[in-house]
């Protein structure tokens, strides 16, 4: 199997590249502006870029479009750069995908539901409340409808090894580790499925085997607010200083509004494939504090 991955520099793609080379499949990943060891450049929002890596020559069995605008407050005062960052760069893939007649996976969220009835399976009816969600949704949307045999992969509160470390979960480990002192302001009516980004990547890799096809709900097998998500990963560290303060949605203000009750039932997934054991952030906490 080829596959190009857009966006190979992040946390989900990053992984992706990692579990998919392992497994021995031949795998390009790309960077458009942090650059990594192991990527290549590809501009999404430029095909013509004529410094982007020759797609079209690697003639890639599959695309995985990693890279989108996740900033969610960010996407609701900049709506055009939501817009081309994640929509236009799906189409721009779609075409890609089309001249190199291969499957476009692209990777959606929660957030593509209001939160009202949560956790959802895939058949939920969407309804989308901010500037991120209605364009991650459009984007969701068109790689299905131009490319029927898309795979499409819903995840939330992603977190796992990263080479910037961004993520949620490894900025507290990181600061505790550096013994800093953490100020935790967080919504305790905020409810998510985390997924550990390496179990993203060995689901993803068993659905493309299978010639898989259609929506998958991704999420590891805890439920829980951020003030509980923040606690779990402190409980690792018993000196650590922080102050954590609970605090309603409402009361913080954000720009652009959260779906409250989100996550995912993986009941589909896990029923295709029943042995395959999802970690949680006891396990990859645990992992981590091994190395």
């Amino acid at each position: 199997m080829k596959v190009f991955i857009s966006g190979a520099s992040g946390l989900v793609g990053g992984n992706c590249l990692k579990h998919f080379t392992e497994q021995g499949w031949e795998v390009v990943g790309s960077y458009f502006s942090f650059k990594t060891d192991n990527t290549v450049f590809y501009d999404t929002l430029n095909p013509t870029n004529p410094e982007n890596f020759d797609v079209v020559k690697f003639a890639p069995d599959v695309i995985v479009h990693c890279g989108a605008l996740t900033h969610v407050d960010y996407c609701e005062d900049h709506q055009q750069e939501s817009y081309d960052k994640t929509v236009q760069s799906t189409i721009n893939l779609i075409k890609l995908a089309k001249e190199c007649s291969a499957k476009l996976v692209y990777i959606s969220t929660d957030y593509v539901f209001d939160g009202k009835n949560g956790p959802y399976r895939e058949d939920a009816p969407f309804n989308p409340l901010s500037v991120y969600a209605r364009h991650k949704l459009e984007a969701e949307q068109l790689s299905l409808k131009e490319l029927p045999h898309t795979l499409v992969l819903r995840v939330t509160n992603v977190y796992g090894n990263e080479i910037r470390g961004k993520n949620f979960v490894a900025r507290i480990i990181e600061q505790c580790k550096n013994k800093q002192k953490l100020t935790l302001k967080l919504p305790y009516d905020q409810y998510a499925s985390p997924a550990n980004a390496w179990d993203i990547a060995r689901a993803m890799f068993l659905l493309l085997r299978d010639s898989k096809t259609g929506i998958y709900n991704i999420g590891g097998t805890d439920y829980v607010n951020r003030v509980e998500l923040a606690l779990r990963v402190l409980s690792y560290f018993p000196d650590a200083e922080y102050d954590l303060i609970p605090i309603s949605t409402a009361e913080m203000k954000q720009p652009a509004a959260r779906p409250l009750l989100g996550g995912f039932v993986k009941m589909k997934f896990s029923n295709e494939y029943p042995d395959f054991l999802f970690g949680n952030v006891d396990s990859y906490v645990r992992s981590v504090m091994e190395q």
